[in-house]
């Protein structure tokens, strides 16, 4: 009697195993969640500010500054929309460091990352068209 109580116990266990095997979202559902919160940036530029506000050692007198139109670039597992920006802005003591590039992505609408690596903003801002960014150069404490 025991032994048939464990086989049905052994059987009730790979009954409940099998169903457990499709647990989570499928790669078409992961790539449209994905693709959902690719939302145009309307406020990108009020979003930069705020966070150039506080990135940046001095926001105060920056200089050269130049922004980006929202574009959709590939970045982690699909595209997203990328800001690109560039400034040179003046460090702790009052000197100006030179021209500094970034960019940003933007999820659902709102900034999410801010990337400042060299080469990767070389990579993903090649033979971007940039416009005066004045705002960025007005920025107060």
């Amino acid at each position: 009697m025991r032994q048939l109580m464990r086989g049905g116990a052994c059987v009730a266990l790979m009954l409940a195993g099998g169903c457990a095997t499709d647990v989570g979202p499928t790669p078409a559902e992961l790539k449209a969640r994905w693709e959902a919160q690719n939302v145009y940036p309307a406020e990108y530029k009020n979003d930069l500010l705020a966070f150039m506000r506080t990135y940046l050692n001095d926001p105060t007198r920056v200089r050269a500054a130049a922004v980006s139109q929202p574009m959709l670039k590939s970045l982690g597992p699909g595209d997203r929309y990328v800001v690109c920006v560039r400034y040179d802005a003046r460090n702790n003591d009052g000197k100006y460091m030179g021209v500094k590039g970034g960019y940003a992505s933007y999820v659902s609408g709102k900034l999410d990352r801010y990337f400042d690596v060299p080469r990767e903003v070389s990579a993903m801002c090649k033979d971007t068209a940039f416009a005066p960014f004045p705002e960025l150069e007005k920025l107060a404490r």
